[in-house]
């Protein structure tokens, strides 16, 4: 929050001095400043942790991407597209140390405020399909796995969904999961001599 006020500020003043730069004839310097100007409004729609977590997702190193991404403390004051983004990453970069149910509940609200690319909806429904086959709901993650396929226009991760319909039709139920909860799990026959 003090980041954006200070942001606040700053383009106030940037704004101010742009416009006694116009009125005394400093052309040059005025344009040159009205660029300056626009970048730091550009700042108020545009998260600058987010840029760098994303541009660390690009480059392929995950563990700074997570640590850009946990420095953004309340993300509910940022735009609700960029909320939606930093609850996304924070699931799917966390999902390790979240835990299913937490990665689940973050998941179904980065849906819920909305993602913008139909890339990015189908990513957050197939993570969390795959979160529903280990709590044992095969129906709920076959339909999010249809979801993330017709969403899925360049086929990016088509193979990844193949794989994942795949094995979900060789995983056992809810009900299975249940009843060898209760039988103690699988136990093994004698040997016949």
């Amino acid at each position: 929050m003090i980041g954006f006020i200070l942001r606040i500020f700053i383009a106030l003043g940037a704004i101010g001095f742009n416009t006694y730069l116009f009125y005394a004839g400093s052309w040059g310097w005025g344009i040159s400043m009205l660029l300056i100007t626009a970048l730091i409004i550009l700042s108020f729609f545009r998260n600058p942790t987010m840029i760098l977590a994303l541009n660390q997702m690009r480059v392929g190193n995950t563990e700074k991407a997570y640590k850009y991404i946990n420095r953004i403390k309340n993300p509910q004051y940022l735009p609700r597209k960029q909320h939606a983004y930093v609850i996304f990453l924070q699931a799917i970069m966390g999902a390790q140390n979240l835990g299913p149910a937490q990665s689940e509940q973050k998941l179904r609200k980065a849906l819920a405020l909305g993602l913008r690319t139909p890339e990015d909806n189908a990513m957050a429904r197939m993570h969390l399909a795959g979160v529903c086959a280990q709590s044992g709901r095969r129906k709920e993650a076959m339909s999010l796995l249809s979801e993330a396929k017709k969403l899925d226009k360049s086929g990016m991760m088509k193979d990844q969904i193949k794989t994942m319909q795949q094995q979900l039709q060789m995983a056992p139920s809810k009900n299975q999961m249940r009843m060898a909860q209760m039988m103690g799990g699988r136990k093994k026959t004698p040997k016949m001599r």
